[in-house]
């Protein structure tokens, strides 16, 4: 179970690595890959084994320790001066050799087995003391206390609340505490009040370094007391072989919190629709949408009349131009990529007032974000919105705007005033028919008639009363269509608008704010 829950840890620290890369601090995220090898390299090793490393300052008597735990003078003690120059190892059981090799210890000895003790798989290592004044000691020391598996810090009476100690060891082991265990030596030297006050100051210090479940002893090298209490609590780490997993798990956690720590606290939910719409208010203004609005309606009323006018006059609309066919969008195009409009340049106004606009949504969906993610999301959005004003022209001239879309009704009504004009053709001809006969003296043809009016009189006059009335009626009409057409147009170019700005800056911040949001979850989840 503690191996599924390692893996499970790690895939979800790899994956806010992956999701903070060049947006999380450099140290932070060289931190992290590194604890990631370690994990990787120290998982394909040995199982069996457990390795324990006492650290301690000079004179702290760790190598007496040691000694003491291996039974058998190995490690030369020193009490002035720093003594272990190489990491010393003595080893229990068989089969260490390529973990001591990944630990870079070459100095090993193998201690036979203690009758009752199951200590095969112990693998206990003498440090150079952290305060050497040798520096390569010190980095072999700070090396090592990386990547043991439990870790025994010795301190003495004298400096145990040493600040060095406690500021740059001890601390950023904080939550490590299932796998550190400070060990106070030399309580032989106080009295029996003196030692149990010392380890109550050493246990409440330990605590504050963030290390509340590190285990707190009090041994003698000298006299052997406390140390069968340190052998059986190293002999059981070695005999549960979860040490070096509980050492990874805690390295992941540690790594992941300060993750989740430099990605903030989770921004509350922003009135997203809000901020969108005041954006492609402006992108719409920028894009001259009311001017092709209008255009939309002038035409469509304009080829309603053309269609549907009384025949005699449709000609005087033929002087007005077109306005949709003057900005370039009469018809449509099969490649909406290469299409444009011939729209008037957006006035400087109009133009800064969308970059504003596109400004204040960033500003508004970041607000509250890691500076880092706040400033890719902006430089992501500059970038995209370099060719934001060539977009929106491409965009608009793409939009379908039913310029040579013909209402059925146009047709119909069409026919009917060709047909009233027939109407009042006829009755010309035949009023012309009969002046014709009367100036000629011939005798003519009885006209009928319909309640005193003659029927020439009324095909004329009621074709001319019929077609006016209808003209205006369907003026009428062809302008309540025209206002149809042009609200679906604005529909249409609002969306076509609203997909440039989801394009250009909607998806740009959204993709960093979504990966600010993995890198958080999944660092939470490494590090719970």
């Amino acid at each position: 179970m503690a191996r599924l829950d390692l893996s499970a840890r790690v895939a979800a620290l790899e994956t806010a690595v992956a999701a903070g890369t060049n947006r999380l601090p450099d140290d932070l995220l060289a931190d992290a890959r590194t604890v990631l090898a370690r994990t990787a390299e120290r998982s394909a090793l040995s199982a069996e084994h457990t390795v324990v490393a006492l650290a301690g300052s000079t004179g702290s008597g760790k190598s007496s320790l040691f000694n003491a735990v291996a039974r058998a003078p190995l490690a030369r003690p020193g009490v002035t001066r720093p003594t272990t120059s190489r990491p010393l190892a003595v080893v229990w059981g068989p089969g260490a050799d390529p973990l001591l090799g990944w630990l870079e210890v070459g100095e090993r000895h193998h201690a036979p087995g203690r009758a009752g003790v199951a200590t095969d798989g112990l693998v206990l290592l003498d440090l150079p003391d952290h305060d050497s004044v040798v520096t390569e000691h010190r980095a072999i020391a700070e090396r090592l206390v990386e990547r043991v598996d439990l870790l025994v810090w010795v301190v003495d009476p004298q400096k145990y609340a040493d600040a060095a100690l406690h500021e740059r060891y001890l601390r950023p082991l904080a939550d490590h505490g299932d796998v550190v265990v400070v060990v106070l030596n030399q309580i032989d030297r106080l009295t029996p009040e003196e030692a149990a006050a010392c380890l109550a100051d050493l246990r409440r210090l330990v605590a504050e370094d963030g290390l509340a479940a590190a285990r707190v002893l009090g041994v003698s090298a000298t006299t052997g007391q406390g140390i069968d209490e340190l052998d059986t609590l190293l002999e059981q780490a070695a005999a549960r072989r979860e040490a070096a997993v509980a050492r990874m798990v805690a390295d992941v956690r540690g790594v992941a919190r300060r993750i989740v720590d430099a990605c903030g606290d989770k921004v509350s939910e922003r009135s997203q629709d809000v901020a969108r719409g005041r954006l492609v208010d402006a992108l719409e203004a920028a894009a001259g949408v009311t001017t092709v609005v209008d255009a939309v309606r002038v035409s469509a009323a304009r080829r309603a009349r053309a269609a549907t006018g009384w025949p005699p006059t449709r000609w005087i609309g033929r002087f007005r131009a077109d306005p949709l066919r003057r900005l370039g969008l009469a018809r449509g195009t099969d490649r909406p990529d290469l299409a444009r409009t011939s729209l008037p340049q957006t006035s400087p106004t109009v133009a800064a007032r969308a970059h504003v606009a596109v400004r204040d949504y960033v500003s508004t969906m970041t607000a509250g974000i890691p500076e880092d993610w706040a400033l890719a999301a902006r430089s992501r959005v500059t970038d995209s919105a370099g060719g934001l004003a060539d977009a929106l022209d491409q965009a608009v001239a793409g939009t379908e705007l039913e310029a040579a879309r013909r209402p059925r009704w146009w047709a119909v009504v069409g026919f009917v005033q060709w047909v009233v004009l027939a109407v009042v053709v006829a009755g010309l001809v035949w009023l012309g028919v009969l002046a014709v006969l009367a100036y000629l003296q011939l005798p003519a043809p009885e006209t009928p008639a319909w309640r005193g009016f003659p029927w020439p009189t009324l095909l004329v006059v009621g074709g001319v009363v019929v077609g006016l009335l209808l003209a205006l009626v369907a003026r009428v009409a062809g302008a309540l269509g025209a206002r149809r057409r042009a609200a679906r147009a604005r529909r249409r170019l609002r969306e076509s608008v609203a997909k440039v700005a989801g394009r250009r800056v909607w998806l740009p911040v959204s993709e960093e704010l979504s990966a600010l949001g993995t890198c958080r979850v999944a660092a939470q989840v490494a590090g719970t």
